[in-house]
């Protein structure tokens, strides 16, 4: 059953396009280099002074989440540049299976 993977940040407005930037250039290509990542879509909202990124990704299995996140795979997942962006890190990220897909 496969397993959606959800991690949330928020960053002050006028960092919200840098931010898009690096997550392209350095997140993308981390979690592309797990095979069994399925889906990945990384959104955003702009509101009046934050941006908000959702990131949300599909893997196949528990055992692929813990090839990119760890062996406590609840854990939410940060890079060193993460702290020049986000007002606050997240400790969590939620998971949710997926029993239904059209």
């Amino acid at each position: 059953m496969p397993i959606m993977r959800l991690w949330h940040g928020r960053l002050p407005r006028e960092k919200g396009d840098a931010y898009e930037r690096f997550l392209i250039e350095r997140a993308v290509p981390d979690y592309s280099s797990v095979d069994d990542l399925l889906k990945l879509y990384f959104t955003r909202r702009d509101e009046e002074n934050e941006t908000h990124f959702l990131l949300v990704t599909i893997w196949d299995s528990w055992e692929s989440i813990k090839k990119f996140a760890g062996e406590n795979p609840e854990l939410a997942k940060y890079y060193p540049e993460d702290d020049d962006f986000l007002l606050e890190k997240e400790k969590y990220v939620q998971h949710y299976e997926i029993f239904y897909e059209k």
